[in-house]
Order: structure tokens, then sequence, then C-alpha cells
């Protein structure tokens, strides 16, 4: 455990890094790689360029001489003042095209946000990371692609608009943009800073160095068909404001350049869905270098267009980069504090998870900001912030802390997200993936000459392939655990589970060994999951039978076709999980129950024995979109669990009812003989 010492030297650590110098005119600690520059006497003094601009030519030159006179007699043949004056605007007009932060701070006025006149823009540590991350897409020869997650007044929006004004004035000419607010309002706030920015932008940057033009000459001018475009006549580009509250406003044309501002807020209009309106917007933007389209947004709910940007963004299955700012990389958001002392209250509540009152946060919390890398100083202005509000959901969805808890929802949050962060550490890719082949689809002939074929495109996952001693078994070793989907894309996914349970003869953890997941007709899934259960040893296969046994139109499955699979499963000779019944079932002859049943009886037990299985980390997880789901499950208001809306738990409930089936439904494995048969078991042919 750490000692107050131990937290003290760390905490001093970050706040060097939050002191480390930033001077975007000489480029010290500015964005990106930076090479040094002292040259005697250079006019402008000691410089750190970016590592781009000192790739040029003659930049390299002045770089490596000793003296700026003599370079430049070298150079020009001459050091007269007017040379060198005409020296320093061609350098500051080269930086300016290499050095955003630079260009703003010297060039870009803006409003503080605690009034008063305008100043230059300074970039802060959040935007400097945002510019930072545009740059690294430019720079590569990438369009720009970003969905942004904030927490307030940092910024962020200020910022990705002076970087498309930077791309339009000094990049390239002929670059149009087109920025959507979620109100009109909105809309004519960022007109409005772009046109304060024109406003005191120097003429003589919208033209060449000596080219002629007239003191008189406009700026930025309006557009006589439409009041929501201006051009800048001199570099050949137009700025488009619109909003998601007038949807027509926000249609593209050929705008290069996309903001698209507050998208979580965004509400259907006139029929139109966000996700219409973006796609309104962004129609003309190609996907090529010196493109770009940022979604930005604070988060506002869950199950909307902006979170799944984002959630997809975040996985790396879009066009889009993904990039979340906390509320503690905020410099603004820390006071002054009696360090010792609040260190030996960091360690002395760090296990701590109650607490007196609803405008607290329990001392765990409060650790877990430490370990995301939060200074003791940021942790206090939190301790202070949070007493004005009566819930966490409250202060989350203004200053999140990360962006799990961003998306704040109606409901309660059933798994500690710090507690299932902890699993990730056995994810992993699997071994192989494909799919099982035998000699027929369905029937027994499904389980003959079984065999695994590898496809990248299959649905079965493994990471561990079945062991299967000739002479010795295993008994209880394998579980399968099916949750029955639909076939249509929009359909919950059906899932079919493998555990190895081989560890508890040791007291040691069951296992995710494989797994699929895919949307297939019932039947079918049925036979796949016989396969499975068969290859892996004959396991145990438990089929969440209530899927089977409901229509329901938002599963998209086949109604009640239970007996029917079912029976012709068990059939086959499949180790199909049974109910149990009661004396008098037994007594009457019912016919047996097949399949587990999820109910609001059982599906409490299921959750209790999960939330349980997490907190103690009594399984070994493999694939991270189960750890996902379970940080989007709820108990809702009623009651009653599920995911928020928007996403699933098809893969959460196959752990829930496994761990539960694992639990208290088999005994412990323990090695037997292996009864012998006339033809070998199964085929395992890997090649």
């Amino acid at each position: 455990m750490e000692t107050v010492a131990e937290i003290l030297r760390e905490n001093e650590r970050r706040r060097k890094i939050l002191r480390r110098p930033f001077n975007p005119v000489t480029g010290e600690g500015s964005i990106g790689d930076r090479v040094h520059m002292a040259v005697r006497g250079f006019p402008l003094g000691e410089q750190w360029i970016p590592a781009e601009m000192a790739r040029i030519g003659w930049v390299q030159d002045l770089c490596k001489a000793k003296d700026y006179t003599t370079w430049l007699k070298k150079e020009f043949g001459t050091d007269s003042g007017d040379v060198s004056e005409l020296f320093v605007d061609k350098w500051q007009r080269v930086r300016c095209r290499h050095d955003f932060a630079f260009w703003a701070y010297v060039y870009v006025r803006i409003k503080p946000k605690s009034g008063g006149e305008d100043i230059p823009f300074l970039l802060n540590r959040p935007q400097r990371e945002l510019i930072g991350r545009f740059e690294k897409m430019r720079l590569a020869g990438k369009p720009i692609r970003l969905v942004l997650l904030k927490a307030r007044q940092w910024g962020g929006s200020t910022a990705t608009q002076m970087y498309m004004a930077w791309l339009q004035l000094i990049q390239e000419k002929g670059l149009n943009s087109n920025i959507v607010g979620h109100l009109n309002a909105s809309s004519a706030e960022v007109r409005g800073m772009f046109d304060k920015m024109i406003e005191a932008y120097p003429l003589a940057m919208l033209h060449d160095i000596g080219e002629e033009f007239s003191p008189k000459e406009a700026k930025i001018v309006g557009d006589p068909t439409t009041q929501s475009i201006r051009q800048i006549p001199t570099r050949n580009c137009k700025i488009k404001t619109g909003s998601a509250e007038t949807p027509n406003s926000a249609r593209g044309g050929d705008s290069a350049l996309v903001h698209c501002t507050e998208v979580a807020f965004w509400k259907k209009t006139d029929g139109k869905a966000p996700e219409d309106i973006v796609r309104s917007a962004c129609s003309g933007t190609n996907y090529i270098p010196m493109s770009m389209i940022v979604y930005e947004s604070t988060a506002n709910g869950t199950g909307n267009f902006f979170q799944r940007e984002y959630d997809d963004a975040k996985k790396g299955v879009s066009q889009f980069e993904s990039m979340f700012v906390a509320w503690w990389q905020i410099d603004q958001y820390a006071i002054a504090v009696d360090a010792e002392t609040a260190a030996a209250e960091l360690i002395a509540g760090r296990d701590g998870k109650s607490v007196d009152n609803m405008r607290e946060e329990p001392g765990s919390y409060y650790w877990h900001l430490w370990e995301m890398g939060a200074t003791l100083e940021a942790i206090a202005w939190y301790r202070t912030e949070r007493r004005k509000y009566t819930d966490h959901g409250g202060i989350a969805a203004e200053f999140p802390s990360d962006d799990i808890e961003a998306f704040v929802h109606s409901g309660a949050r059933v798994f500690d997200p710090y507690l299932v962060a902890k699993l990730r550490g056995t994810c992993k890719p699997p071994v192989r993936r494909g799919e099982l082949d035998a000699m027929g689809r369905t029937g027994k002939d499904c389980l003959r000459h079984l065999h695994f074929v590898d496809d990248s495109q299959g649905c079965l996952s493994v990471w561990e392939e079945p062991e299967i001693d000739p002479d010795e078994r295993v008994t209880h070793r394998y579980l399968v655990v099916v949750d029955i989907g639909g076939r249509s894309a929009k359909a919950d996914w059906s899932v079919i589970l493998v555990i190895d349970r081989l560890y508890l003869m040791d007291n040691d953890k069951p296992v995710v060994v494989a797994q699929w997941y895919g949307h297939i007709d019932m039947d079918i899934l049925a036979w796949k999951a016989a396969q499975i259960s068969h290859w892996y040893d004959d396991a145990l296969l438990v089929v969440e039978s209530n899927t089977l046994e409901t229509h329901d139109k938002d599963r998209d499955v086949d109604g009640d076709m239970s007996n029917y699979i079912l029976s012709l499963v068990k059939e086959a000779g499949v180790n199909l999980y049974e109910r149990e019944r009661s004396a008098d079932e037994i007594r009457e002859g019912a016919p047996a129950k097949y399949g587990f049943h999820t109910n609001v009886k059982t599906k409490p037990d299921l959750i209790a024995t999960l939330v349980t299985v997490v907190r103690e980390e009594m399984y070994v997880e493999r694939d991270e979109r189960c750890l996902d789901e379970m940080l989007t499950y709820e108990k809702r208001q009623n009651g009653s669990f599920g995911a928020i809306p928007g996403k699933h738990d098809d893969l959460l409930m196959t752990r829930a009812i496994g761990m539960f089936v694992s639990m208290y439904k088999m005994d412990t494995p323990k090695i037997v003989k292996r009864a012998r048969k006339g033809t070998a078991r199964v085929e395992v042919n890997w090649e």
C-alpha cells in the first residue's frame, strides 16, 4: 500500500507536469515535436520550432548558423534593416503555416469567459491536446475525423472552430466550412466568434508577401443568396452556419470542413433524426486529406446518436477517432490543499464504500480519481464541487471523471465500473476464429465428423481448444450457455458461451474459452449450440428457454418453438440442461422442461450472482465486449434489470446464467475413466 510520502512524491511529479512551461511565441512546450533554435543576433530570439518547419532547407541552414547577421549577408548579400525586416516577416509567415499555437496567440483574439476585453488566444492544456490530435492526422496526410466527448468550460468548441479557420486562412485556399449547432442561437454565437476573429485579423495576412491590396478591402462579405453564408474573397472560401433546430440550414453543400457542435442535444425536428442532419451536413465532405469532420458535445444521456458515434470511434470501427477530456485534466479545477493531510485522508478512505450523506462520494471513488491521474488539489476541488449535487449522476453530467460515467442515465448502474475494469487484464484476441462443420447442419448428422474450419469472418471465437483425453474424462468440466437473439442485424445478438470449470478442482476460477456471436435463425442456432456442446466433450448445454417460449418483436425471434427444437436436440444425444421438477410433477409424469427460464423471480438471483463474481474476480473473461455491456447495464426505477437504451446485454446474460449454473447447479469437476464406445466420440481436425 502506498505511503503518505509516496503519494506526496507522485503528486509533486504530476504538479510539475502541469507547471511545464508553454510559450506559444517561442514555441517552448508547445504542440508536437520541436527543434530548438538559438542563433546569435536573431531578432525573434530563442525559439522551439515545429519539426516539420525545421526540415525546410533554408530553415535548416539558419538553425545551423552561429550568427544571424553573417547568415543574412551570405543569403541576401546584405544585412540591412529592410532585408532583415522582410526576412522576419517571411519567417513569421512560415511559422504560422506550421505552428497553429503561434498563429492563434499572435493573430486571434477571443473574449475571456470571465468577461473583460478581448485577449490573445492562448491554448490551455486540453486545447493543446485537441489541436495535437488534429495535427497528427493532418501531418500524416489523413482526413481529420474526430468525435470529442468533453467536460464543460474548457473551450473545445472554440479550439475546433479556430483550427478550421487556420486551415482556411493559412493552409489552403478554397476550403469551405460548415458549422452546425444544436440551436439557431448557438450557431449565431459561433458565427459571431468567427466575425470577431476576422475583424481583428491583419488584412496583409490574407495576401502573399509583397502582394498589393487596398487597405479598404473587405476581409469578409455576406452572400447575396442567404444570410447563413459568409465569404472571404481573398481565400476563395465560405463559412456557412446552420442548426439542428432548422435542419434545412445544416446542408453542407461542398464543405470540406464540418463542425457539428453539442451533437448530443440535437433533437428530432421536422421528422429528421440527428443522424439525418449530420448526414446532410457532411454529404459534400470527401474522405481526403485536408478535409475535416468533428462531432463534439458534452454527454446528454444514453442510447442517442452521439453516444453511438463516440462508442464506435473508441472501438475503432468507424472513420473517426475518439477523444475524451475529463474535468481533472482541466487546470482550473483545482484548489489549494494541505497535501500531507489530503494524502493521509486519501489512503485512509481508499477502501471505503459508504457515505454519510448523498452529497459525498465514498473514499474508494476519490482513490479511483487518484489512480486515474488527478492531483490532490484536483480531488480537493471535486470534494467541494460535489456538495452542490444530491447524487453522483448530477455532477457526472457536468464534470465526468471518465468516459464511462459521462453518459449518465436514469437508472442505477449494476456493476462497479472500476471492478469491471480489473477484468480487462485477461481479455485478448481468440487464437482461432471460424465455424464448426460436420456431415450435416441438423440432427445427428451435425454431430458426426465434427471439425473446425478457419474463417476470419466466422462467428465462433476460440481461446482454448477442447482438451479430450482418450482414457480419462473430467466430469462437469465444460459448460455451454445460449442466449437467443434474432436473425436481423437490428435484433439482439445470439450468443453461445463456453466455460471451462477445470480449475475449480484446485479452488481456482472458471475461464471463458469459446464464444459464438452473431445473428441467425433460431433452429440453426440450436444445432450450432449442440455442435459446440458435443465438441467440448459433451458439455452441459444450457439454453435460456424463455426466449424460445415467448414471442418478442424486439428480439425478432420466431415464437413458441421450444418444445420442437429442444426435443430434437435432446433426441440427438446432446447433454441438455433440464429444469428441476416438483415431486407432484414427477409423480404425475409431467414431461421434462429443458432450458433455463429467466423471469422476474430468477433474474435478480442471476444478476446478484454475477455482481458477486465480478466484485470478487471469480472468473476469467476473454471478451471486452462483455465488460462493455456490464458498464451500460442498469437497475431501472421500476426494479427491473436491463441494458440502457441503444445497448445490449446478450453477452452479459450468458455469463450471469453460466456463473449461476456453475456455482449452484453443477458438481465440482473430477477425473474418471472414460467409457469406451464402438466408434470415436468426436473427430477434432485442426488442419
